[in-house]
């Protein structure tokens, strides 16, 4: 496989690990959403310091306003945060 369908195998791998913790393999719930966060992107939320952090990922998550996030929701998540994450480092790199 190539790099690019190894990740996105591994996006799917990840959101399947955690979304089936409620026997839902669909969609994260709250408490799923903040255990794959702690685990996968540990240096994403604030050590703990702001403890409304998950409610507004989650809120800002959950388009649908369904209060779950699915596949898609979680996936419009990374590839934002992956955005976010290159852009960051082209600057790092410019200076």
């Amino acid at each position: 496989m190539s790099q690019l369908e190894t990740a996105m195998g591994m996006t799917i791998a990840v959101f399947d690990k955690y979304a089936r913790a409620d026997g839902n393999r669909q969609t994260l719930t709250k408490a799923e959403l903040k255990n794959l966060l702690q685990k996968e992107l540990p240096n994403f939320l604030s050590s703990g310091k702001d403890k409304d952090a998950i409610d507004r990922v989650f809120k800002n998550l959950d388009a649908n306003g369904d209060s779950q996030v699915d596949f898609k929701e979680f996936v419009l998540f990374v590839a934002s945060l992956t955005c976010c994450c290159h852009e960051h480092f082209e600057q790092k790199a410019a200076k």
